[in-house]
């Protein structure tokens, strides 16, 4: 959870040099150590502190923290600095607790009272994925979002089982200059649709009651994550009537990034987003 801005600490002011930074709290609660983290955040280019605490929970509602470590990491020291304060030698004046007093219903916002009568108005960090979708809505920052997301280590492996299913393109870096039949071979726009057997149909649809359908396979290369995507045979529906379309292509598909809703990709240097609309075909 994040986020507000406030003063520091007199010590944190010697230490680090600014006057006001950001508090993110971490709870971790469904697990065999259950801890409080908070991690104070002074900029990009000094690094943060963070402060752990064991928790435990009592009523349903109060989470019971006593701190037991800290450590200063700095951007320009390859090792962490203890916070010069002994936790151990505070005795109750480490501990203490939080009430949360109100929860939205998504679990996004979330106000809490403090021991020391503290009030703390918190609000859920976005994950990589909604930053990403966030991105492409505002038409700014896409590249970026990409590469946070690319380099998570997040994700699922890609293979047809994963891969199986009809997804809605929402982002491409560059069509400009290519024709419908080249947009419909690639699947440049629109709608894909990949069954568990390989079998693929990219729906292209330009104009009002105009579509373009490119039919082929898709299938491992043998290295990871990439593919081999051939487009057989295409076609123009306009009202009742149907025109051959030459879509016929060779395409090396590598997945970037993939997950149960969305898919990262690479297509002959264009970088592609699917955000996935149904499951397996």
């Amino acid at each position: 959870m994040a986020g507000f801005i406030i003063h520091s600490h007199y010590l944190q002011r010697t230490f680090v040099g600014v006057d006001s930074f950001k508090i993110f709290q971490e709870v971790y609660l469904r697990t065999d150590d259950p801890r409080v983290v908070n991690v104070v955040k002074f900029s990009e280019s000094i690094g943060e502190l963070k402060v752990e605490a064991e928790a435990t929970i009592e009523d349903g509602k109060r989470i019971i923290f006593r701190f037991d470590r800290a450590a200063f990491s700095f951007k320009f020291l390859p090792f962490k600095v203890p916070y010069p304060v002994p936790f151990k030698l505070l005795g109750d004046e480490a501990k203490g607790w939080l009430d949360t007093t109100y929860l939205s219903r998504t679990g996004n916002i979330r106000i809490s009272r403090g021991n020391k009568g503290s009030t703390f108005v918190l609000q859920k960090s976005a994950d990589q994925r909604q930053m990403l979708l966030s991105a492409i809505s505002a038409g700014t920052g896409v590249d970026k979002a990409i590469d946070d997301i690319t380099s998570s280590g997040q994700g699922i492996k890609a293979d047809l089982n994963t891969l199986a299913g009809e997804w809605q393109l929402l982002w491409a870096s560059k069509t400009e200059g290519e024709s419908w039949s080249s947009v419909a071979s690639a699947g440049l726009k629109d709608f894909q649709i990949i069954k568990e057997d390989g079998q693929l149909k990219n729906l292209v649809r330009p104009f009002p009651g105009v579509s373009l359908n490119a039919r082929g396979n898709i299938c491992g290369n043998g290295d990871l994550n990439t593919f081999s995507m051939s487009i057989n045979e295409g076609a123009v529906q306009a009202g009742g009537l149907q025109f051959p379309l030459d879509a016929r292509g060779e395409f090396v598909v590598e997945i970037l990034y993939i997950d149960n809703k969305i898919r990262i990709s690479n297509v002959n240097q264009h970088k592609l987003i699917h955000l996935r609309i149904a499951s397996r075909i």
